[in-house]
């Protein structure tokens, strides 16, 4: 059974682009879920969502797994399961780090944000068969909230200095990687909205321009640039307050396009997630 597999494994990456392969997995894994909804009341902890991914959907057993570190927003584990992709991968001469980042982060994202969204999943790079003898991973509850009102500081100094008020922060799971504010008033650079500058900060924080596994909070919702520049970093989340419609509606100049269209029309699989403290966010505007 798992040599089929594992030959299963083989034909997909010889055959499909690993994007194909994400989408595949990302559909499956939220079918699967859409047939098992979570009981009612059932608190969406990481440890919830642990169990209901490797134990409820993957069937693998409690000793292929071991809990490093549990908290109430944290669950860090270690994999030594079977595993046909690190088979498949090794008899192919692929890196497990980039077909595990490409085809099966997001994915397995996908899983746990059907759960809760505030919930991430994130994977050691570093710490992977077969470079090393186990795969290091976890998923941590962010607060969406606390990193909003770090934007909207940051919306705040924008206006001290002149800029037109948008704030941004992107976080790795509950680190926050880069926060910024549009310059494009001081800097007389149109494109240097809050979002870019988030972006650019962060890629220069990790020296990858893959942000894979990040989340961009922004105070308003990204105009099309921005979402543009969100897919072209390959972000896993784009989290807003106020939306462009109704920043719109009070004036504001806007291409009125919303995020979501523009993640819709795009090769990459990321959320788009509105509202969060949007009446505070809005009151910037």
């Amino acid at each position: 059974m798992f040599r089929t597999r594992v030959n299963e494994q083989i034909s997909r990456l010889t055959t499909l682009p690993l994007s194909g392969i994400e989408a595949q997995v990302a559909a499956k894994r939220r079918r699967w879920l859409d047939r098992h909804p979570r009981p009612p009341g059932a608190r969406p902890t990481p440890r919830a969502a642990f169990d209901a991914l490797f134990f409820e959907y993957l069937g693998l057993a409690a000793g292929d797994l071991r809990v490093l570190r549990e908290d109430e927003d944290t669950i860090v584990w270690r994999s030594t399961n079977a595993c046909p992709t690190l088979e498949a991968c090794s008899h192919l001469g692929l890196d497990t780090r980039v077909v595990c980042r490409a085809a099966y982060e997001k994915s397995t994202q996908a899983f746990v944000s059907r759960i809760d969204p505030r919930l991430r999943f994130l994977r050691d790079y570093q710490t992977i068969r077969p470079r090393r003898d186990s795969c290091q991973e976890r998923i941590v509850r962010v607060d969406f909230e606390q990193m909003m009102r770090v934007a909207i500081r940051e919306a705040r100094e924008s206006r001290r200095e002149g800029n037109k008020g948008y704030g941004a922060v992107i976080a790795l799971g509950d680190e926050i990687i880069a926060t910024a504010h549009d310059t494009a008033v001081t800097d007389r650079d149109p494109s240097r909205h809050a979002e870019v500058n988030a972006v650019r900060a962060a890629i220069a924080r990790l020296d990858e321009t893959d942000l894979c596994g990040c989340v961009l909070f922004s105070t308003c919702e990204p105009c099309p640039m921005c979402s543009s520049l969100a897919v072209w970093a390959n972000l896993s989340a784009v989290v807003f307050g106020a939306s462009i419609a109704e920043t719109s509606a009070r004036g504001k100049a806007r291409i009125t396009i919303p995020a979501a269209e523009v993640v819709a029309r795009s090769p990459v699989l990321m959320e788009v997630h509105s509202g969060v403290l949007a009446s505070a966010c809005l009151a910037l505007y």
